[in-house]
């Protein structure tokens, strides 16, 4: 990443702005690439004068929606199919018809903050279109989402300058923080559902 980081810094600007597009969209597939330290590299770009921050920002904001949307899509075409079909053997059927409800009761708050969920993005794209979420409202929100943490990103880098890097432990940890909040908030989901199915019985 070091090496990556430091040949995108030597580039043209105009493959500065396609990498950044890029980047913010296979991230939503592919979660494990770390764009985010990629947007801050970009905002000490922006301080450097070697891109405009608005311009990064803008086709950042549209590789990331672009992400959110084509997820959506192979969530929405093919997601209960797929799962239907019985090809994962260890994701439950019934378990996973509980999150498609879930979704839909509470899918649109989820797709707002899906951005500070670093790690969970592609899952939430996939099952708001699982659970067939409203396409233009969720594009809307995953748009508004994308442009609140990347100007947050890009601004970040431009503030600390050459020193862009002290932000990575920082973005791990939180990355970390947020996934185990995330397990345990479905775990409580899961459990809370359970017992009341329990009671009814």
């Amino acid at each position: 990443m070091e090496q990556f980081i430091d040949t995108l810094i030597s580039l043209n600007p105009i493959w500065i702005y396609f990498v950044a597009a890029a980047i913010a969209y296979i991230e939503n597939i592919f979660p494990p690439l770390p764009s985010d330290i990629i947007l801050v590299a970009a905002g000490y770009l922006c301080a450097a004068g070697r891109v405009d921050f608005w311009i990064v920002l803008i086709v950042s904001i549209l590789g990331s929606s672009a992400g959110f949307v084509t997820m959506y899509k192979i969530g929405s075409w093919f997601g209960l199919k797929v799962l239907e079909a019985k090809r994962f053997k260890f994701l439950q059927l019934d378990k996973i018809h509980k999150v498609e409800a879930w979704f839909q009761k509470y899918g649109y708050l989820v797709v707002i903050v899906n951005r500070f969920l670093a790690g969970t993005r592609a899952v939430i794209a996939f099952f708001a279109g699982i659970s067939n979420l409203s396409f233009w409202k969720t594009t809307f929100l995953a748009f508004i989402s994308s442009l609140v943490w990347n100007a947050i990103l890009l601004f970040a880098g431009k503030s600390l300058g050459s020193n862009w890097r002290a932000i990575s432990p920082y973005l791990k940890t939180y990355g970390q923080i947020v996934l185990i909040i995330s397990i345990v908030v479905i775990l409580i989901l899961f459990g809370y559902g359970y017992l009341r199915n329990r009671k009814q019985q």
